[in-house]
């Protein structure tokens, strides 16, 4: 639609837009952005064209990593440079160019609006062999891919070079040959285009009846078109052929509709506009990013924060588990030294028990041995000593009594005490001499 009728091609985008955004559909929301573009790029409404363009190339490149999708709208904006700056639309195709074979693609459509696109450029720099080899390149790959709006657009290009050079005859062939083509695909643009190059051609040759018809045949297709670049291309080309006619009346009321701005500042502030855009459509992009780096950031520090205290706290369990271990190490290496100082004890109080029973038994067998030794002092004592005894009490009675003399008496009881001494002195040696087993 953008060839015949491009605020429809708006519209329909808007639509498109609408539709992918609901769907989630992130490569139909970048054709959308795209076409609305070359839609807005139609009709002269260049900045709105560019914001388009770069919300397209910026689904393309950061969301979908489309590198076919990013040339096209490299073209595009090359595209919208294309009458104002030079070098920069110069530099967006080369740019689409080497991305292109840097990628190795094998998109010959793509690469013939390339060639086009570099051929036009080369056009406007006038230099037109450069031009030249670049159409004829894009030629050959149409006539492959058989793209006759392409094929339309490319011969009215050579057209309008073979203008620029004089070559009025070779001109005319092929603006022929496009204008029909573009009338028979409906092209609305196209056929306003070449009928204003061909007019450009009767001007040029003076031949201001054709010149006319096919300024006013175009003139009808722009308006249809609603172009209002092309229009006032051809306010340029009515004033053109009325000053060539002498009717300098006519051509000042043309030249005063088209000279209220001056064309330089219109090129520069258009340029300028663009640029602009372009910068302001980044910083919306890199305040986005910022914003995304920021959050992932705040996410970040929340997450090092958290891995910091559990950090601490495994640090606080570790040392914690650490102090434990030492602790039970240092209870068991104490209950082991008091398990072997005990065990030392109770060898020792086996050790002195042993040697207490073996006391025990040596001090029993002692005790035995004087207890039968103090019985055999009784039995000994009772039958050894109280006989002398009895006899020495005998011996007094007697004495009292008068029955035994003095003397007798006395040599009686001495003999009785050296018994009773001797029997002593005895019980005493068998007492403390322990070889002795008895009396």
């Amino acid at each position: 639609m953008r060839l015949t009728d491009a605020a429809q091609t708006v519209s329909y985008a808007d639509r498109a837009l609408r539709l992918a955004r609901k769907l989630n559909y992130g490569k139909g929301v970048a054709i959308a952005y795209r076409i609305k573009g070359l839609g807005e790029h139609y009709l002269g409404n260049d900045q709105k064209a560019i914001i388009n363009y770069l919300q397209a190339r910026s689904y393309y490149h950061n969301q979908l990593h489309n590198t076919l999708g990013e040339i096209n709208v490299i073209n595009n904006i090359g595209a919208l440079y294309l009458d104002i700056d030079y070098d920069k639309s110069l530099q967006y195709f080369n740019e689409a160019m080497n991305l292109y074979q840097s990628e190795k693609l094998s998109n010959k459509a793509l690469l013939a609006t390339i060639y086009l696109n570099l051929g036009n450029v080369y056009q406007r720099k006038l230099n037109f062999s450069k031009s030249l080899v670049n159409y004829d390149a894009c030629n050959k790959l149409v006539k492959e891919t058989g793209d006759k709006v392409m094929l339309t657009t490319v011969l009215q290009n050579m057209g309008v070079v073979y203008t620029a050079v004089g070559n009025y005859e070779k001109a005319k062939s092929l603006l022929f040959e496009a204008n029909k083509q573009a009338k028979a695909l409906d092209l609305n643009q196209y056929v306003a285009r070449t009928n204003l190059s061909l007019a450009e051609i009767f001007i040029a040759q003076s031949q201001f009846t054709d010149a006319e018809k096919w300024l006013k045949e175009g003139k009808a297709y722009a308006s249809i078109s609603k172009n209002e670049k092309l229009l006032d291309d051809y306010q340029t080309s009515f004033y053109e052929l009325e000053l060539k006619r002498k009717n300098f009346e006519q051509a000042l009321h043309y030249l005063q509709g088209i000279y209220r701005k001056d064309s330089i500042q219109y090129r520069a502030s258009s340029a300028a506009a663009l640029n602009i855009y372009q910068v302001k459509f980044r910083q919306d992009e890199l305040q986005q990013e910022n914003e995304v780096i920021q959050a992932k950031q705040r996410y970040n520090r929340n997450i090092t924060i958290a891995v910091v205290c559990l950090a601490v706290l495994l640090c606080v369990v570790v040392i914690l588990l650490v102090g434990n271990v030492k602790r039970k190490a240092e209870t068991n290496k104490r209950l082991t030294e008091l398990n072997n100082e005990i065990s030392v004890q109770k060898d020792n109080l086996d050790r002195i028990n042993h040697h207490l029973e073996e006391i025990i038994d040596e001090r029993t067998k002692d005790l035995q041995i004087k207890n039968k030794k103090l019985s055999e002092y009784s039995s000994y004592l009772s039958h050894q000593i109280r006989g002398p005894i009895a006899t020495l009490k005998g011996l007094m009675n007697l004495e009292k009594e008068g029955l035994v003399n003095q003397s007798e008496c006395i040599a009686m009881m001495v003999k009785c005490v050296g018994e009773i001494d001797d029997k002593i002195m005895d019980m005493s040696d068998m007492l403390h001499n322990p070889e002795r087993a008895g009396l």
